[in-house]
């Protein structure tokens, strides 16, 4: 087991490697390796006012892209064939966790904003097993956010998530399933509330006009405006994917659990 405390370029006998040219300032680094061939490669012109990555088993891999506006601040777990990516230009308003294990992913596309209190979680951390087949009814999945998307305040993705291009999480929603792109979805679990719509950056009371009514107030990213388009399975609908198990009635432990949660 080696913590690594300093972001520079480094490799050991065990096959672990940091990759980085850059000149980072002063910054609080926590790099563990436990295992034996782990990756980490940092764009050189990555700024982060934390980043805390552990390694804990073999063959994982994590890729972190520039940064944009302040410095990052990010906790990210890498389990066994494993992989974290950070797009170009993400932020952070404070520290976002993100998880990936038994070999699932996780991929943050550009220009993604998160804002505090964030996690991704392809994993629940420990496993839940059905008592009659002795089989886990919760894997680890892949978790994917495309570019350009705004997760709100204490929004959650766990594994399955799919969020498209252009989209925003609202406040403390938990998204499991899929998302489109330009897309407003909330909600614990998340559903697509509104279509059709493209957000900015610029804070409404720290970057002027103070009053921004419509488009012409902002500088559009073009790219990221277009209209939602919603494949063959439609858009999320709160389903929890992750929970595969039957019971011996027939029902499914995913319906049993979406109607306890189901409001009345």
């Amino acid at each position: 087991m080696t913590t690594v405390r300093k972001l520079e370029p480094y490799e050991d006998d065990r096959g672990n490697r940091i990759l980085y040219a850059g000149q980072h300032p002063e910054a609080r680094i926590d790099i563990l390796f436990v295992g034996e061939r782990n990756t980490l490669v940092v764009d050189d012109s990555a700024r982060f006012k934390r980043l805390s990555v552990r390694f804990d088993a073999n063959d994982g891999t994590a890729r972190l892209g520039t940064s944009r506006g302040r410095a990052i601040e990010t906790s990210i777990r890498v389990g066994q064939d494993s992989t974290v990516t950070f797009g170009d230009g993400v932020s952070t308003t404070s520290v976002l966790l993100v998880s990936a294990v038994e070999g699932a992913s996780v991929t943050i596309g550009d220009d993604v904003m998160f804002a505090s209190g964030n996690q991704l979680r392809s994993d629940d951390a420990h496993p839940i097993f059905d008592v009659r087949t002795g089989l886990r009814v919760n894997p680890a999945r892949d978790i994917s956010i495309g570019s350009h998307v705004w997760m709100a305040r204490e929004a959650v993705a766990l594994g399955g998530a799919r969020i498209g291009s252009g989209s925003v999480i609202g406040y403390r929603a938990l998204v499991t399933g899929r998302v489109p792109n330009n897309a407003i979805a909330a909600g614990m679990p998340a559903r697509v509330l509104r279509r059709d719509i493209a957000w900015e950056r610029p804070h409404l009371s720290l970057t002027k006009p103070y009053y921004k009514p419509d488009a012409s107030t902002v500088t559009r990213s073009e790219e990221f405006w277009a209209l939602t388009v919603d494949d063959e399975r439609g858009p999320d609908t709160g389903s929890m994917p992750h929970i595969t198990a039957r019971t011996s009635r027939g029902g499914s432990l995913l319906r049993r659990v979406r109607d306890a949660i189901r409001p009345r």
